[in-house]
């Protein structure tokens, strides 16, 4: 099992994680590490704001949140950001990540 620690930092009472986004993907997921953020495909294009919407959504079905405890602290048009999770159990986001890493994986290995 990866260690996905080196991806956020736990903040009072939040988890404040760096993602790398690539947007306009054929389907959205999240798909594993990108340096020490973890990497992020979404369907939506970076316009108006869709593709950072996209990921604070996918951020808070990870983390077991409503969306409205998720915000974007930075990189508002940049594929590198930050997003902070309100009430988030980084053991439960770092389950969460590994499990959604493997199914990427499968499905993955299974179009080969």
């Amino acid at each position: 099992m990866q260690h996905w620690s080196d991806c956020y930092t736990v903040e009072e009472g939040a988890v404040v994680v760096d993602v790398h986004v690539q947007p306009r993907a054929g389907r959205t997921a999240v798909v594993g590490r990108h340096g020490h953020a973890l990497k992020l495909r979404v369907a939506a294009p970076p316009v108006d704001g869709r593709a950072n919407d996209a990921v604070a959504e996918l951020l808070a079905g990870l983390a077991g949140l409503k969306a409205s405890a998720v915000a974007q602290v930075s990189g508002e048009k940049s594929r590198v950001k930050r997003f902070r999770l309100t009430g988030a159990d980084p053991e439960v986001l770092e389950r969460a990540i590994e499990t959604a890493v493997e199914q990427a994986d499968d499905r993955s290995y299974r179009r080969r």
